[in-house]
This record gives structure tokens, sequence and C-alpha cells, in this order.
């Protein structure tokens, strides 16, 4: 009962409003995929293979899908096209399971670690502003103190952004002039917090991708910095991906994971798309677990990331 105790009648009006597109478009491909066949054969297995790379799912996770679907046919020797839907459900539960991405009930966070330091990773107009104001808002309403780090500072606008987040929220921020060195703001963000004893610390970062060698150089500073007043921040490097960017944003995740150790995700503007399979495929390629997804423009619209929920929302229930 716990799971449906948390995750209420709105969360899942939310989320199912929000995965609505990619829904209707999935599932109308699988219904022509399948038309006037009575049994999963090469030809419909082909078709289904067709509509999870079109919904962005990738083309090896979808291999990947396809290949396991064909081992239960095998074994079960004859499988109708009504059990599909339920297989392709039962495997996308599977491999959301094997990238350890868990079922979390709420915005929590570990008590041994304090303050719990969050860098935020991604590159411009993907929502990562957004993401850190709603997060600290959904820390801040679970009851902790929350502290910004506006570590953007090759961007005004980011800067201002994040001021205007830390004022509707009501939690403190910590930034320096426009050009100063990002090391130097997360460096006295996190001071400022363990003098004042948050529970949780949120550093945004440039989101400059034209150079890779730069840009992994300036997120190890601004890492090494921090372990002088934390030492073991960051906690978590939580890379930010626009999901209605489709095979884009599997780009993104490979340079920023070659950049540094991301080892938690967040994926935004489900609401605006139907290229919410993204969530599958890039939690499948990368072996990093999906920790929030952005429904909407609403405060309360990043949930965190339920994959029990998201298969249900996805499959129906």
């Amino acid at each position: 009962m716990a799971f449906f105790n948390f995750f209420n009648k709105e969360k899942k009006e939310t989320l199912d409003k929000g995965l609505s597109k990619t829904k209707e478009t999935v599932f109308s491909k699988i219904g022509r995929a399948i038309a006037g066949k009575n049994k999963v054969d090469d030809e419909v297995l082909d078709n289904l293979e067709e509509v999870l790379i079109t919904s962005d799912v990738g083309v090896e996770t979808t291999l990947k899908i396809i290949s396991r679907i064909e081992e239960r046919v095998a074994r079960d020797k004859y499988v109708n096209t009504e059990e599909l839907t339920a297989i392709l459900r039962d495997e996308i539960a599977q491999l959301l399971t094997e990238n350890h991405t868990e079922d979390n009930e709420g915005f929590e966070l570990p008590t041994d670690k304090k303050p719990y330091v969050i860098m935020v990773v991604g590159v411009n107009g993907v929502g990562k502003t957004t993401t850190i104001g709603k997060l600290a808002f959904q820390f801040k309403k679970a009851g902790k103190n929350v502290y910004l780090g506006a570590a953007d500072t090759f961007r005004a606008a980011a800067v201002e952004q994040l001021v205007i987040w830390s004022e509707r929220v009501g939690v403190p921020i910590v930034k320096q002039k426009m050009g100063s060195d990002p090391a130097s703001v997360a460096y006295d963000a996190l001071n400022s917090a363990k003098a004042n004893e948050a529970d949780v610390v949120i550093i945004d970062t440039a989101g400059r991708l034209h150079n890779k060698i730069n840009l992994m150089n300036e997120l190890t500073k601004i890492k090494n910095v921090m372990k002088k007043v934390v030492p073991d921040a960051p906690h978590e490097i939580l890379l930010v991906l626009d999901g209605s960017t489709g095979q884009n944003a599997f780009e993104q995740a490979k340079q920023f994971t070659a950049a540094t150790e991301v080892n938690a995700l967040a994926v935004t503007k489900l609401d605006g798309t139907a290229k919410g399979g993204v969530v599958i495929g890039i939690s499948d390629q990368f072996h990093i677990p999906v920790k929030y997804i952005g429904l909407g423009e609403g405060m309360e619209d990043l949930q965190v990331f339920n994959k029990k929920a998201f298969v249900d929302s996805l499959f129906g229930e």
C-alpha cells in the first residue's frame, strides 16, 4: 500500500497527462504494426522494432528489447498479439530495474550526508535552472534547509533566473558578479550552507558544449574546490536532459558522461512531446538511473521518477 499512498491520485493524473502524447503515439503505431495479425511473427517483430526506434527508444535498446521478446516467443511457442503489449511492458520495466532506477517515494536525502551536495549539469535550454528551482521547492516543502549556488557565471540570464527562483521558493542563494570563477561561487555556497547547517546545496553550472576539454576541466575544478569544504562532495551529479529533443538528448548524455561522473538523470519537458521513449533508451544505454522527470511548468510538476508508475502510465494499469 505504501506505493499508492505516495503516488496519490493528483501525481498519477499529472503523470498520465504528461505522458499522454507518447502513449497515444506509441500505441497507435503498435496498433498499426499488429493490424490483421493474430500471432507474433517475424513481420510483427520487424514492425515493432520500427515503432520503438521511431519513438526515440534508441536503436541499441530497441534491439535488446526485440531480442528478449524473440526469446519469449521461441520459448512459449505461440504468443498472440494481445499478449505483446504485456510482454513489452514487462521487458521495459525489467530494463529500468537493471539500470538501478529505484522506485523512490519522495524527495528524500541521505541522513548521513549534511549538507547533501547536488551539482547540476546540462546544456543551456534544457530546463536546467527551472529544474533546480523546482527541486529547491520540493526539498523545502519536505522540510529541508536548502541553499542554491549560481555557478553559471557566464550567462547573466542564468544567474537572474536562479535568483528569481530563490525568491519564489524562499531559499537563500549565493552568487557573485558576472564572469567570476564558477568554482569560487561553489566554494562560497558550500561554506555558507555548512555554516547555516543546510540540508542540501544545489549548484548550477554552465551549459556550454563547444569544447569538451574545457567543460571537463571546469567541472573537475568545481568538484575539487567543493571537496575542500565537504570532502565527499558532490554527492550527486545530476544531468538534466530535454526529453522533447529525442535523439539529441542521447548525444548530450554522451558528451556530459564523458566530461564528468554523472550519477543521476532528470528528463524534462515530457508533457509536450511524443518522445517519452527516450527515458527508456537513455537509462539503458548509459546505465544511469533516472531520478526526476519534468511534466509541466508548475512547481509541483517535477516528479521523482518511479518506474512502476511510469510503466503503468505508459501502458495503462
